[in-house]
């Protein structure tokens, strides 16, 4: 039955409500934190569950129906991109046919506000049938769900949003802040770093801001690089010919770096014998320089965050040697700013 709605309801009710709504969901997730402190059971449920989770040597297959199935594939989303390998199994297809994608080395994280969606009967019985360890995020440690668990997450009860409180609202977003909390910890007990953090995100401006250094450095004949030596002269053509206002200069066998001269510092060596200064006469023998496992976006903050901005870093390698450079066109092209 289609109800009439009231013409004022959006001037009247409708920022009333958003406010309700997120008060009532705000304190679920208060409640939620409360039952953290102190050695509380879903302390110590929670410390085993992450403690399980790291030392698996297959991957963490979540399931649920309804709504609990769509904050499901959310937290298998959040598990993959931080290093920890996992799948969602539909319940309902895991019972015809999909229970063959769960391994012997697998873990399950079952999610059911009530504990008795029926749906998940059948990968319950396979979790005991091939002694699967069992996770369940649930409101009633009774349940069926509970009990057949070997690891409970319980969640407060606490009223949902919704004014009848049927719709999956306050309980969801529970959920929800349960499986991010999981995969933080995880990222924190295994040392995940942003690099490892690239590598599960290649594409688009995360990916970019992502990016090391060695994917942009410009390498081999486009490094601009002179010998200690070489007279002024020529370090102007090596310098004029690779276009980045700057060479390194390198000793005598061309292998470590010994400085660099600028564009600036040839400006101000121009009233001095080109045929007779040498470039190791004008370099900076204290150059900045990086190393090519660093993220393209560091190196853009160490280029501006000098007193006088530099356009250019040379790359080296663990013995001083140079093995690229990398510009700020580079870094800019790239999306990393």
């Amino acid at each position: 039955m289609n109800a009439t709605p009231s013409p004022n309801f959006e001037n009247c009710m409708a920022a009333a409500v958003a406010r309700r709504v997120i008060e009532q969901e705000r304190c679920g997730l208060l409640a939620l934190a409360e039952a953290f402190r102190d050695e509380s059971p879903l302390s110590t449920a929670f410390a085993k569950a992450v403690n399980l989770i790291a030392t698996l040597n297959g991957r963490v297959v979540i399931t649920g129906i309804g709504k609990s199935g769509h904050i499901g594939r959310k937290i298998q989303a959040t598990l993959s991109s931080t290093g920890t390998p996992a799948l969602f199994v539909h319940p309902a297809e895991a019972s015809h046919g999909d229970l063959g994608m769960v391994t012997a080395n697998d873990a399950i994280i079952a999610l059911s506000s009530s504990g008795e969606s029926s749906e998940l009967a059948d990968i319950l019985t396979h979790s005991k049938r091939f002694a699967l360890p069992l996770i369940a995020v649930t409101t009633r440690a009774e349940s069926t769900l509970g009990r057949a668990a070997d690891i409970i997450l319980l969640m407060p009860s606490v009223a949902e949003a919704c004014p009848m409180g049927l719709a999956p609202t306050t309980s969801s977003l529970m959920q929800l802040a349960l499986g991010d909390a999981l995969a933080v910890a995880l990222i924190e007990r295994r040392g995940f770093t942003a690099g490892d953090f690239g590598t599960f995100h290649p594409g688009g401006r995360l990916g970019a801001h992502l990016r090391r250094v060695r994917d942009l450095m410009r390498t081999d004949d486009a490094l601009p690089l002179v010998r200690e030596l070489m007279p002024l002269r020529d370090v102007i053509v090596e310098m004029t010919h690779k276009a980045l206002g700057c060479v390194g200069v390198v000793d005598a066998g061309g292998s470590r770096l010994l400085g660099i001269i600028t564009d600036g510092d040839l400006r101000s060596a121009l009233d001095r014998d080109l045929s007779t200064t040498q470039a190791q006469d004008i370099m900076n023998v204290h150059p900045l320089t990086v190393r090519a496992d660093i993220l393209g976006a560091e190196a853009l903050r160490m280029m501006n965050d000098r007193p006088r901005p530099i356009t250019s870093l040379f790359v080296l390698d663990e013995n001083g040697c140079p093995e690229g450079i990398v510009h700020i066109h580079d870094l800019l092209r790239a999306g990393v700013a």
